[in-house]
C-alpha cells in the first residue's frame, strides 16, 4: 500500500521531544526567510517585511482543552505523552509602526485571501498558519502535517464516503480519493448512481479501484446526465487527526501574542509589544472553519488566556466545518444538489444559547467561551447565496418548522447579509462576460467584498476603543424580510425559473452509511421587491440604482440535473433597455429606460446608494469611489434621452 509521507515526518517531530521540555508554549518556532514585500501600490503607503517557516507544537491529549479533538487519545506521542504537530507560518509584518492589531487569515484550503480585505495603510500585522492536513504540497500552499489515529499502533479502518459528480460527458470519471482504501476489494465497497439528490440510490458496478487512493467510474448513461452524483463508500484508513488544526492555530497565535521565545530559546520573531489584540478572519471553507474553532472552545489557549479579541466569519452561513471528525474532509461543503449530506452542518447555527426545536439540545456557537469568559467580538458578513445556500436564516431565527421565530443577537455580534451576491463574487454590477456554466441564468457579477473590508475596520475600531460598528443588518422573519420560499414572491421573468429551490437541511445521523435524515429545520429565504431583488439585509447600490435582478440562487441547466441548485454563483437577469424591448418580452420589470432619465442620471443615484452606505460606515470611502466609476463605465454608451420612456 502506497503510504503518505506523514509518518516520517511525525516520527522526526517525536525525535525532537528529548530536546524541549514540556510546556504549553511552541516547542520550536522557526523563521527561514524574510524579504520585503513588493512595493505597495499607489495609494498603499505602508512597506512591508514578509517571514516565512514554521512552527512545531505538542499537546497535552489530558488537558479539557485539547480532550475535544476527536482521536487525540489515538494519537503517537512523544517521550513526553504528548501530541506533535508541525504548520508552515507566515508572518507580514509593517516596516514602521503597525496599528497593534494582530490579522490572523485563516487559510481557504492553503490559500492567503487577507489582502482582499485588508489594505497595507491600515498596517495590520498579518499571520498565516497551514491547520488543514490533507492539502497536497505545492505551490505557496500553506499546510499543517498532522499526526494519524491508530488503535494501540495498529491501522484503523472505518467507512469513508465521498462523491463525485462528472464535468459534461467526462468518462470515464477519474478521481483520487480523500483516505487511502484498506482494501481494493471492491465487494466491501459500494458505489451509487443518482440523478437529483434526494432520489433513491442505485448500486452500479460500472467503476473500479486505480491503486488505494484512485477510482475510475464509468458513466451508465441515460436516464442519468452530466449532473448525476455517484456516492462511493468504501473502508478506508489512515484517518488523520484534523481536529489538529484548530489547537494549531489556537497555540501559534497565543505564542505571537503572549511570548517571547519557544521552548527553544528561539525569539518571538514579532517585536515585543507590536501587537496589542487580534483579530481571526476566514472566508468561506475558513469561515466555517472559525466558527467551528470558537465553537469546540479553542479561543481559550492552554494557560486560559482569550486568543482572539476579534472575529470575522466572511459568508460561513450558519455551518461549520468537517473537521473535527474521523475520516474528515474539510474541504467539501453541502450545497443543495453535490456534497449535501456531510458533518458539520447540523446543531448549533447560532451564536446565542438556543433551544433546538426538534432534537430538544440546548447550545450555541459561544456556548464555551462564555463559560470560560474567552468570546472575542463578532462581526459576521454573509452574501444572499448563504440564505439560500448554507441555511443562514438558522443564524437569527429558531429553525422551528412550524414558524421560524426571530432570535435576539447577543451585544457582542453584529450580523450582516449583503443582498444580491453570491458565495464570493467578482463585485461588479455588469459581469465581464455572460457565463452561466452549468446553470440556467448568467452568473452573479456582485459580490459582498466591499461589506467585508468596512466591517473589518469598524471591527477593528470596536475592540480598540469601544467604538460600536454598525447595527446588523441581516433579515427578519418579525418584520417579514425573511420568509419560506414559496412567499418569497419572486416575479415572474420570462425564461427565468423559480422553484424556491435551497439548500434544506434535516437532523441527521452521520453514524449510518449513507446518512440517514429525519425532521427538517424551517429554513426562510428574502423576501424581495418587484424586481427579484433581496429586500433583506443590505443593499449595494447596484439593487438600490439596478439594471438587473441579482439573485443568491441558481437552477442547473438541461442535461446537468436540471432544476436543482446550482452550486454558488447566484444569478443575473438584466433588465429590457427600452419598454419597446421590455413589452416584447413580456418582462414584468421596468425597463432601464423607464427608470433614468440619463446615464448621468443612473451615476447620480448609485453615488446617492453609495454615500449613504459610507455613511452608515457599511462601505469604504475608496471602494464607494470605485463603484461610482464603474457605473459610468457601465452607462457610457446610454442614450436614454433618446428613447421614451414611456414607448
Amino acid at each position: 500500500m502506497t503510504r503518505r509521507p506523514l509518518r516520517p515526518t511525525l516520527l522526526g517531530l517525536l525525535s525532537l521531544a528529548a530536546a524541549t521540555p514540556s510546556s504549553a508554549e511552541l516547542t520550536r518556532m522557526v523563521i527561514e526567510t524574510r524579504a520585503p514585500l513588493p512595493a505597495p501600490s499607489a495609494g498603499e503607503v505602508t512597506a512591508y517585511e514578509r517571514l516565512g517557516g514554521y512552527a512545531i507544537g505538542a499537546l497535552d491529549p489530558a488537558d479539557s482543552r485539547n480532550a475535544v479533538i476527536v482521536d487525540i487519545d489515538k494519537a503517537p506521542r512523544d517521550g513526553e505523552g504528548r501530541v506533535r504537530y508541525r504548520v508552515d507560518v507566515e508572518i507580514h509584518r509593517p516596516i514602521g509602526d503597525s496599528n497593534g492589531t494582530l490579522l490572523y487569515d485563516v487559510v481557504n484550503r492553503g490559500n492567503k485571501v487577507a489582502w482582499r480585505f485588508a489594505r497595507r495603510s491600515e498596517r495590520f500585522t498579518l499571520v498565516w498558519t497551514g491547520w488543514q492536513g490533507d492539502l497536497p504540497n505545492r505551490g505557496e500552499t500553506l499546510r499543517a502535517t498532522l499526526p494519524i489515529a491508530t488503535d494501540s499502533g495498529q491501522p484503523i479502518v472505518g467507512l469513508s464516503r465521498e462523491e463525485f459528480i462528472g464535468k459534461d460527458t467526462e468518462t470515464p470519471i477519474v478521481r483520487r480519493l480523500q483516505y487511502p482504501a484498506a482494501t481494493l476489494d471492491r465487494s466491501r465497497a459500494s458505489l451509487t448512481v443518482r440523478h437529483n439528490e434526494r432520489d433513491p440510490r442505485r448500486r452500479i458496478d460500472t467503476w473500479r479501484y486505480l491503486g488505494n487512493n484512485e477510482v475510475e467510474i464509468t458513466h451508465p448513461g441515460p436516464p442519468y446526465d452530466a449532473g448525476a452524483i455517484f456516492e462511493l463508500i468504501y473502508p478506508a484508513t489512515e484517518p488523520i487527526i484534523a481536529g489538529i488544526g484548530f489547537a494549531a492555530m489556537r497555540d501559534v497565535v497565543s505564542h505571537l501574542r503572549f511570548e517571547k521565545t519557544d521552548a527553544a530559546g528561539n525569539e518571538n520573531p514579532l517585536t515585543p509589544g507590536s501587537v496589542e489584540r487580534a483579530i481571526a478572519m476566514g472566508v468561506s471553507q475558513s469561515g466555517r472553519m472559525l466558527r467551528d474553532f470558537l465553537y469546540l472552545g479553542f479561543n481559550q489557549d492552554e494557560a486560559g488566556r482569550r486568543v482572539f479579541d476579534g472575529a470575522l466569519p466572511i459568508i460561513p452561513g450558519s455551518r461549520k466545518i468537517w473537521a473535527n471528525h474521523r475520516f474528515a474532509q474539510p474541504g467539501r461543503w453541502s450545497k443543495q444538489h453535490e456534497d449535501h449530506l456531510q458533518p458539520g452542518d447540523q446543531f448549533p447555527f447560532a451564536y446565542p444559547e438556543t433551544t433546538d426545536p426538534l432534537t430538544g439540545r440546548r447550545d450555541g456557537i459561544l456556548a464555551r467561551c462564555r463559560a470560560s469568559g474567552t468570546c472575542p467580538k463578532i462581526a459576521h458578513v454573509d452574501g444572499e447565496f448563504e440564505i439560500w445556500g448554507a441555511r443562514g436564516s438558522l443564524l437569527v431565527t429558531d429553525g422551528d418548522p412550524a414558524g421560524p421565530r426571530d432570535l435576539p443577537t447577543p451585544a457582542d455580534v453584529r450580523l450582516y447579509m449583503v443582498a444580491g451576491t453570491p458565495h464570493g463574487g467578482a463585485g461588479l454590477s455588469v459581469p465581464r462576460r455572460e457565463t452561466r456554466g452549468d446553470c440556467q441564468n448568467v452568473l452573479n457579477p456582485l459580490g459582498q467584498g466591499v461589506v467585508s473590508r468596512a466591517i473589518l475596520v469598524a471591527l477593528n475600531a470596536w475592540i480598540t476603543d469601544g467604538t460600536a460598528p454598525p447595527e446588523s443588518r441581516y433579515g427578519s422573519a418579525e418584520k417579514g424580510t425573511l420568509v419560506s420560499p414559496l412567499e418569497a414572491r419572486f416575479p415572474n421573468i420570462p425564461e427565468v425559473t423559480y422553484n424556491g429551490s435551497f439548500n434544506s437541511l434535516r437532523v441527521t445521523d452521520y453514524g449510518e452509511m449513507p446518512p440517514r435524515e429525519g425532521a427538517e429545520y424551517g429554513v426562510l429565504v428574502p423576501r424581495v421587491d418587484g424586481d427579484g431583488n433581496s429586500l433583506a439585509g443590505i443593499r449595494l447600490p447596484a439593487l438600490e440604482a439596478p439594471i438587473a435582478t441579482y439573485t443568491g440562487w441558481n437552477l442547473r441547466r438541461a442535461g446537468h440535473a436540471e432544476g436543482e441548485g446550482c452550486g454558488a454563483s447566484g444569478s443575473y437577469i438584466a433588465f429590457a433597455m427600452t419598454a419597446a424591448d421590455r413589452d416584447s418580452n413580456g418582462d414584468p420589470r421596468p425597463a432601464i429606460a423607464q427608470r433614468y432619465r440619463d446615464a448621468d442620471d443612473y451615476v447620480a443615484r448609485v453615488e446617492q446608494a453609495a454615500r449613504r452606505l459610507v455613511g452608515q460606515r457599511l462601505l469604504l470611502a475608496e471602494d464607494a469611489t470605485s463603484i461610482v466609476a464603474e457605473a459610468r463605465t457601465v452607462s457610457g454608451g446610454w442614450r436614454l434621452d433618446r428613447v421614451s420612456a414611456t414607448e
